[in-house]
């Protein structure tokens, strides 16, 4: 009885470790994803400051010519 209970706990710490194997990589991949959601973030915020400034000077342009 009691190799049997140890055959079933070696399994279960088994499949434990495979379990924290599989979040380890998971966790990764998402900590990868969401570095490039904030590079992306970063940058349509820097391309809409820039048509910001461009629409402002466009307007001022505009403006002078009145």
């Amino acid at each position: 009885m009691a190799e049997n209970q140890l055959k079933t706990l070696e399994q279960k710490i088994d499949d434990l470790i495979a379990l924290c194997n599989e979040l380890n990589s998971e966790n990764e991949m998402l900590k990868a994803d969401r570095a490039g959601w904030k590079r992306e973030r970063q940058d349509l915020l820097d391309k809409n400051e820039m048509a910001r400034i461009k629409v402002e000077a466009l307007i001022d342009s505009l403006l002078t010519m009145e």
